[in-house]
């Protein structure tokens, strides 16, 4: 049997799929240009085997999705049984109602929830919703957000409006010119801008991530709160990201704050496809009024991974594991820094660490993905944290990492950078 080579694999997909996969977050040239494997044939806890058989430590868990690591045996014995008893028929799979049940129990101030399979598409439902029952419609937002219209049409009156929230220049091709105006950023942590926003653009929602990068000033997020109801704004947390990573639920529970929806997504289902939505019983029940629905929302498959998922989390006592290991690297991280002076910002939570390079940035951090890819190790400046990042393996990317370190400080990087450099990364400004 001839063996594919991911990497000629992925120039033909790109003459037959736009941009040569359907995830942005996957496209090679995010990575490694023109030598990123691009495929893989299996995956098993932390490690993924490319289209070669070649075996790497994966230190992105498919974009955290997959905390418990790939191949979870107790979530895919679950979603195994189910399927053999058949997953998606005329009536509704009961597990729609059992993982309802187990989520408002997780946010005892939400008393509804509503599902889908992807978190750009969740993530428009929220607003629909929020929409139907709020009496201005236009929407404050800060983070990321997904893909849909309500979203990328920030960016209409200026292109730059998007730049610290995902990317820079991103195109606004294919939006409706009539929804300019509609949707606002504001910078995290900053409530004079938002309050001047609510005042001029008559904001009816709130949109936000509550922690990417940035850690919320004292009492940020109470005072969005005290706004939104002393002016009846609905206030929707996207945690899409950040929720069933570091406790059970919303990270919003860890800060005190509720807000009157929220959505959940990535390692809720283990690497199978849900997304939750839930919110407060007299905002949610507008979703009976305007139209919603898709065929493929009905399947069991991701009702019960979730299930089985919320059970492993709580046998494993994953949480703390997770935060102990992102403690460690950024420990790490700072010390190879000091190490070698080479300079470097160090963000976000313990779950998803990340740093930057105070210069030269992008250059630097395509060279340590060279690095890392000749050491058999999937890595950029980021780590979404599993709890199969043993210490082993910890000391694996450490040991790789510091020669990278020692080769940033000591030699030019025109002369060791073997590859194009990579696209401008994804950013979230908080």
């Amino acid at each position: 049997m001839k063996i594919i080579n991911g990497i000629n694999l992925y120039k033909y997909a790109k003459t037959i799929i736009p941009g040569g996969t359907t995830l942005f977050s996957k496209r090679s040239e995010l990575h490694l240009p023109n030598k990123w494997p691009a495929y893989f044939s299996k995956a098993n806890k932390t490690d993924v085997w490319d289209l070669k058989r070649n075996k790497y430590l994966d230190m992105f868990c498919a974009v955290g999705t997959s905390i418990l690591g790939y191949n979870n045996h107790n979530v895919n014995k679950s979603v195994l049984q189910n399927i053999k008893k058949g997953n998606l028929t005329t009536l509704n799979c009961p597990e729609e109602v059992y993982l309802s049940k187990q989520i408002i129990k997780h946010h005892p101030w939400a008393s509804m929830a509503k599902f889908t399979r992807g978190g750009g598409e969740a993530n428009a439902v929220a607003i629909r919703i929020a929409r139907s029952c709020a009496k201005n419609k236009n929407v404050a937002f800060c983070g990321y957000h997904g893909w849909h219209d309500w979203y990328l049409s920030a960016n209409i009156n200026s292109k730059k409006n998007l730049d610290q929230h995902l990317m820079p220049g991103l195109s606004y091709d294919g939006i409706p010119e009539s929804l300019e105006n509609t949707s606002f950023p504001f910078p995290y942590n900053d409530l004079r801008y938002l309050l001047k926003l609510i005042e001029k653009k008559k904001i009816g929602i709130i949109k936000m991530e509550v922690m990417r990068n940035i850690k919320p000033q004292a009492e940020f997020l109470k005072k969005v709160r005290r706004i939104c109801n002393d002016k009846k704004i609905i206030l929707i947390f996207d945690e899409c990201t950040s929720g069933y990573r570091e406790n059970m639920g919303g990270l919003h529970l860890k800060f005190k704050v509720n807000p009157d929806m929220a959505i959940f997504g990535k390692s809720l289902g283990s690497g199978f496809a849900v997304n939750a939505i839930i919110g407060k019983k007299n905002i949610m029940k507008k979703a009976e009024n305007t139209f919603i629905s898709s065929t493929f929302w009905g399947e069991r498959i991701g009702y019960t991974a979730a299930l089985s998922s919320i059970q492993e989390f709580k046998r494993l006592k994953i949480f703390k594991k997770i935060e102990t290991n992102g403690k460690l690297i950024k420990s790490i991280w700072l010390d190879l820094s000091t190490k070698h002076n080479v300079q470097i910002k160090i963000t976000g939570t313990n779950a998803i660490p990340s740093f930057e390079f105070k210069n030269n940035h992008i250059k630097k951090k395509t060279f340590l993905t060279q690095e890392m890819l000749k050491n058999k190790i999937l890595a950029t400046n980021m780590i979404y944290i599993n709890i199969f990042h043993t210490e082993k393996n910890i000391r694996k990317y450490i040991k790789v990492l510091d020669k990278i370190f020692y080769d940033i400080s000591k030699k030019k990087l025109k002369n060791i950078l073997k590859s194009k450099i990579c696209f401008k990364p994804i950013k979230r400004i908080n």
